[in-house]
């Protein structure tokens, strides 16, 4: 096995069934490993940034994570606009991108582009592999890290010459993400400051926004218990029925 095939191997192990991408030469060897892998289903695209609104469309319709690949370069740079919507809208997204040869990385070498340094500030966290044994554990993490919290986009870049390596690593890998703790329960004196200012207000009104999703039962009751009219941003669309006699649109 080589590191591409690992990098299907660990999407398998994820339960990934659709992949969204472009190829080019320098995630060539991902998209041969693939002939051999029919349980996935490949979608083409005519260009990188159509592939992850179409991951980002996917991911928002099924609950999973939306998968896309691209190419060095220009390809990876392509997702960039993806990237950056997927992080605003909080849509779970793991780009895998080819890179140039580790040797080359920082040379400009052809269709080279510092894409980890692109997409720090537009990802939840981002990779460079160095290691194809890492493989495993990267795409654990970057699945883990992706679809926890409040979900957004993670990027793993990985150098051509870690595609053909042989992979001589485990699959039995544990996430080593010491520093990440997303909050998943309410602070209790912040709800009770929450309660204690909707008492005061005269004319409140509910914003439930994409995240109401999460909980939209519970959002039904509290509105209808409390009477509280309710609006909602574009993401926040269906949380509540539109012809619920207390939501006032958009």
């Amino acid at each position: 096995m080589n590191g591409a095939e690992a990098i299907l191997e660990a999407l398998a192990r994820e339960g990934v069934e659709v992949i969204f991408g472009v190829p080019g030469g320098a995630n060539m060897p991902i998209y041969d490993a693939m002939y051999d892998r029919p349980e996935f289903k490949h979608v083409l695209g005519r260009h990188e940034q159509g592939s992850i609104h179409a991951a980002e469309g996917y991911a928002s319709s099924s609950g999973r994570t939306g998968v896309v690949f691209a190419t060095s370069g220009p390809g990876a740079l392509n997702l960039v606009t993806g990237l950056a919507d997927a992080l605003m809208d909080s849509v779970p997204i793991v780009a895998i991108t080819g890179q140039v040869a580790r040797a080359a990385v920082g040379t400009d070498a052809f269709q080279e582009a510092d894409v980890t340094g692109v997409t720090m500030p537009i990802t939840k966290h981002n990779y460079l592999v160095q290691d194809v044994n890492e493989i495993p554990r990267i795409v654990k993490e970057a699945f883990l890290i992706a679809s926890t919290g409040r979900p957004g986009p993670v990027l793993i870049d990985v150098p051509k010459d870690v595609q053909l390596e042989e992979f001589t690593g485990s699959f039995d890998v544990r996430p080593r993400l010491a520093g990440y703790r997303p909050t998943t329960k309410g602070h209790p004196r912040q709800l009770e400051k929450a309660l204690s200012a909707l008492r005061g207000a005269k004319r409140p009104v509910m914003m439930v926004g994409g995240g109401g999703h999460d909980a939209a039962e519970a959002l039904r009751r509290f509105a209808e218990k409390s009477g509280i009219p309710v609006i909602t941003t574009l993401k926040g669309l269906g949380v509540l029925p539109g012809d619920h006699p207390q939501v006032l649109g958009m």
